[in-house]
């Protein structure tokens, strides 16, 4: 088992779902959910395995802090694509090592397992593709396959995708995933991450102090480490997040005369003010939210499961419309 030192030291990892660095847009950060026993094997004695990891591949990897009685936690690696599809193979071929008995039959010649990545729901889209064709294509050239969950995690705008196959399967299935992230970055911003733990946890100020924001800043700032990201101190404890909406749905979040956003500012606490106009040529508007970072990360979520309502209602809507056609 890794120390008490190794494990705090290696706890703290860049929070994003997909982002650049200021200076460079090419940094990938995918986060996944392991169990405490997986962890505790990509840590390895005194922090071993997972300084290797970095050495052999330039990544930055961490893993999230245990939690009593929360038996998962996430796993976080941010570098180059090529490299934290690297890193994820020598993890997962780690892993398959360590733990023989893979609940998912496999040859000896060639083992199966899976990792759980958590992707923000804004961005399934861009894995799935039109009517599945880029997800297809990922399977069919990596071989390996994958399982989208239909439902984001507690409290949080993040959503699973199960990844399944050998370890280089997964691995060129990972690669191909983040260069869709990349691709796409600007949709995830103002994801809230996913928290593994008890709702009495999630619910309080765990978030804010243990290095893991609950937003992130608009220019995916990935040095922002214990702090919160994208939410700027402006009085005791209150705190600024700025969003991008698509100008076609905005009505739908206001609601008639304004009565879906007033029930998301009341329930979350927090003040929400709606830019008039686009604020560039993509033609989304600006949403300002103002208030602590649990009352910030409640109307975040408030907010994109308005969207996601909608967006559903109108694929129905269109579905309808073709049967009728």
């Amino acid at each position: 088992m890794p120390s008490d030192s190794a494990e705090r030291r290696d706890s703290v990892s860049p929070p994003q779902s997909r982002s650049g660095s200021p200076s460079n847009n090419d940094l990938l950060t995918l986060r996944a959910l392991v169990s405490t026993k997986d962890a505790g094997v990509i840590i390895g004695k005194a922090g071993k395995n997972v300084a290797d990891l970095r050495d052999q591949t330039g990544v930055k990897a961490g893993v999230s802090k245990v939690i009593p009685g929360v038996h998962e936690r996430v796993l976080t690696v941010t570098g180059l694509v090529e490299a934290v599809a690297k890193a994820y193979t020598l993890i997962i071929s780690q892993l398959v090592v360590s733990s023989p008995t893979s609940p998912i039959p496999s040859s000896p010649s060639s083992p199966h397992t899976s990792i759980r990545l958590l992707i923000s729901h804004n961005l399934m889209g861009t894995i799935i593709g039109r009517n599945g064709l880029k997800i297809k294509a990922i399977q069919d050239g990596s071989g390996a396959r994958m399982i989208a969950s239909k439902d984001m995690l507690p409290q949080s705008t993040e959503r699973i995708v199960e990844v399944q196959g050998s370890p280089e399967a997964i691995g060129h299935a990972i690669e191909e995933i983040g260069k869709c992230l990349l691709e796409d970055y600007e949709r995830g911003m103002g994801t809230v991450l996913y928290h593994p733990g008890t709702s009495e946890e999630r619910s309080g100020n765990r978030r804010s102090t243990n290095g893991y924001p609950s937003a992130r800043r608009s220019n995916g700032d990935l040095s922002g480490r214990g702090q919160i990201i994208g939410q700027l101190p402006m009085a005791a404890n209150l705190r600024t997040q700025n969003i991008s909406i698509p100008s076609d749905m905005v009505g739908c979040i206001i609601g008639r005369s304004g009565t879906k956003i007033t029930e998301i500012r009341r329930l979350s606490g927090s003040k929400i003010s709606i830019a008039k106009a686009p604020h560039d040529e993509t033609g989304e508007r600006m949403f300002t939210i103002v208030g602590t970072p649990e009352s910030n990360e409640k109307a975040l979520f408030l907010l994109y499961n308005q969207l996601e309502s909608e967006k559903e209602r109108r694929v129905g809507r269109e579905q309808q419309q073709d049967m009728e056609d």
